[in-house]
């Protein structure tokens, strides 16, 4: 009998990570071996449990699933990555797919979708679609671009970062969830170069893009 395919799942939330845990499991050739909250989690179930394939949300606090995939592949791992999230924007799946995800899928994705990439990645293949496969190519040939310029809304939140508001106070202000206050804070993070939050407003401030009062 062929063994089952190992599969960690790593989410904040512990309602989808539940969630993708009982729809995996209902599938005969798949056994779940481990779960993660965190990027740091990831990097020590992937090292300690082996798994064949981990399905990763991008978006965890602390360590990202970016940087828990580049952790990873500084220690050698093998692990064949699904990044798993909810915004489908260029920036977020070609980081992740420079950082080594061999696809992504979106939340919200039907089951049979989930089970047939998890199958297809375990066995080899890829879930690239030809054009983010042709992004990625570009980008490895040519020399990386300048900084994207910041968003309206980074730019709002970077104001309100500056003035020392956490995420809640940020969601509830603009009108958003904190969930997606999160992945502004981290974009703008990565367009500016910043390692944290005190960071990007230093260097936002140095290039003139917001004025400390």
């Amino acid at each position: 009998m062929t063994a089952p395919i190992r599969i960690l799942v790593a989410d904040d939330h512990p309602v989808v990570r539940d969630g993708l845990i009982a729809i995996l499991s209902t599938q005969p050739d798949f056994a779940v071996v481990g779960e993660a909250a965190n990027g740091a989690e990831v990097v020590a179930q992937v090292q300690a449990l082996h798994p064949d394939v981990l399905l990763l949300d991008l978006e965890m606090p602390g360590m990202d699933g970016v940087a828990a995939l580049e952790a990873l592949r500084a220690r050698g791992s093998e692990v064949r990555a699904i990044a798993f999230t909810a915004f489908d924007t260029d920036e977020r799946i070609l980081g992740a797919v420079r950082a080594g995800a061999l696809g992504y899928l979106l939340k919200g994705t039907p089951r049979d979708e989930i089970f047939r990439a998890v199958r297809t990645i375990h066995a080899g293949g890829s879930l690239l679609e030809p054009v983010v496969a042709m992004k990625v190519l570009r980008q490895v040939r040519q020399p990386a671009p300048a900084p994207s310029p910041l968003t309206a809304r980074e730019t709002e939140v970077l104001h309100l970062l500056a003035q020392g508001r956490q995420n809640k106070e940020i969601a509830r202000e603009l009108g958003i969830s904190e969930r997606t206050v999160k992945f502004h804070v981290t974009a703008l993070m990565q367009k500016l170069g910043a390692g944290n939050r005190t960071e990007a407003v230093t260097i936002a401030t140095q290039r003139g893009l917001i004025h400390l009062a």
